[in-house]
């Protein structure tokens, strides 16, 4: 197929193959004598999965294959739903140690009218890398500042963020103010802390009723469109509206034992009505709490340090286990960018250490799709949504499993990437 012109720029420098490089293909096709891990209907041990116009058709033990569908036989593999990672850098940042291809942080603390999506690269040379791994939808966070901007899942496959988009799925993202030192290299007074913290909680209280009252003009001024606006148009107040008014999730990046439980006490005051945690690393020390509170935890990196060191060392494994024991719903996120690729990795810890496995893989497929409000669309394998899914030889927890097929929208896409091209080069190398 013919290449963008951004795909053959970053293939003149030697980053890779363009992202959307795609198989020939009908536009039905079949996955047949598959063992189906549906995530929300259970197993199928063998039947059949339909996929036509970029969505799931079909699936059951009984499914009648039409006549002209492209037909693959994948006797002794598992179908799995694509799975997802609820908080990455993919698309917005290439080269850690090169600042010109970093685009996940804008200047200033409060810019929540900044769209993560609009400096998604199509043509990263890590979205190939991550999806041959089973990852097949990331959410593109933006990081920095008090209100950083809006982050929205991608489905690793298109030529422009927009096709790569998922329909719904932007969420605005805020970081909780710490009140604590940052690490052991935060050498601020204790009143200087104390100072720091009570200065950002009156910046975001201010921003919040600023946003309040937005959104009671706006609901004047559609009530009476021939009243004349006298209002100035604020961007980064206008941002935060629709989060105000329940149509847009708030994702509140918060660690700290201390800090999550302030920040149930904010949500609650403020009456958020869609909050999600994120980060949660001392979230199993409160666990019931945010339970109670009814907030949903997007958890990571779990294959991390303990915050403490007095912790135990198997604290960040535990903590996504301890936090479903207690009652919260949880996805897990690996907040990387190159490595967004081991998320099946930092799920298998997960389960080792308490989730289980069938909960480690609701908590990167169907659990995110439902805490975002994106179900509709993906995470799990059932007629109606996209057909993001899997074919692999064994559990895709583990390092010796293989990923034979991969679909995103349908598209059968090439298992090819810079670390196959790269092994391939040097496997078959001249003197």
């Amino acid at each position: 197929m013919t290449r963008s012109v951004a795909g053959l720029l970053v293939a003149g420098f030697g980053f890779g193959v363009p992202n959307a490089a795609l198989s020939q293909e009908t536009d039905r096709t079949a996955l047949t004598n598959a063992r189906i891990v549906t995530v929300e209907f259970g197993v199928i041990e063998s039947g059949v999965v339909l996929i036509e116009d970029g969505r799931i058709a079909a699936v059951g033990a009984n499914v009648d294959v039409p006549t002209g569908t492209t037909t693959i036989d994948v006797a002794g593999h598992t179908v799995y739903p694509g799975m997802v990672d609820s908080g990455t850098r993919l698309g917005l940042s290439e080269v850690g140690s090169d600042p010109r291809t970093q685009d996940f942080r804008e200047n200033g603390n409060l810019t929540p009218h900044v769209k993560a999506l609009t400096a998604v690269n199509p043509n990263s040379v890590l979205i190939p890398v991550t999806r041959v791994s089973g990852v097949l939808t990331a959410l593109a966070e933006p990081t920095g500042g008090l209100f950083p901007g809006t982050a929205a899942f991608i489905n690793l496959h298109g030529y422009t963020p927009e096709q790569m988009y998922v329909e719904g799925s932007s969420t605005m993202v805020m970081q909780f103010p710490v009140t604590g030192r940052r690490g052991s290299f935060d050498q601020r007074s204790d009143d200087d802390i104390e100072k720091a913290s009570k200065e950002a909680m009156k910046t975001l209280n201010d921003m919040w009723d600023r946003a309040h009252l937005m959104a009671r003009l706006e609901s004047v001024y559609e009530a009476d469109p021939e009243m004349e606006r006298t209002t100035e148009y604020v961007p980064e107040v206008s941002a935060l509206v629709p989060v105000v008014n329940g149509d847009m999730a708030l994702m509140i990046v918060v660690n700290r034992a201390a800090d999550i439980e302030k920040a149930i006490d904010w949500v609650q005051e403020r009456e958020v009505a869609l909050p999600i945690f994120s980060g949660c690393a001392e979230g199993w020390r409160v666990a019931s709490k945010i339970a109670a509170a009814g907030i949903p935890c997007i958890v990571g990196p779990v294959q991390s340090l303990p915050t403490r060191a007095s912790d135990r060392f198997d604290r960040a494994y535990a903590n996504a286990g301890l936090l479903h024991k207690a009652g919260v719903k949880v996805a897990l996120r690996t907040g990387e960018s190159e490595n967004v690729r081991n998320l099946p990795f930092h799920a298998g810890f997960a389960a080792a250490y308490g989730l289980g496995k069938e909960e480690a893989l609701r908590a990167v497929t169907l659990n995110p799709a439902e805490i975002f409000g994106v179900a509709e669309h993906i995470g799990s394998i059932s007629v109606g949504k996209l057909a993001n899914l899997f074919v692999a030889d064994g559990d895709p927890f583990e390092t010796k499993t293989s990923i034979k097929y991969v679909f995103i929208e349908g598209h059968n896409i090439p298992m090819e990437s810079r670390h196959t091209r790269l092994y391939d080069e040097f496997l078959n190398r001249s003197r």
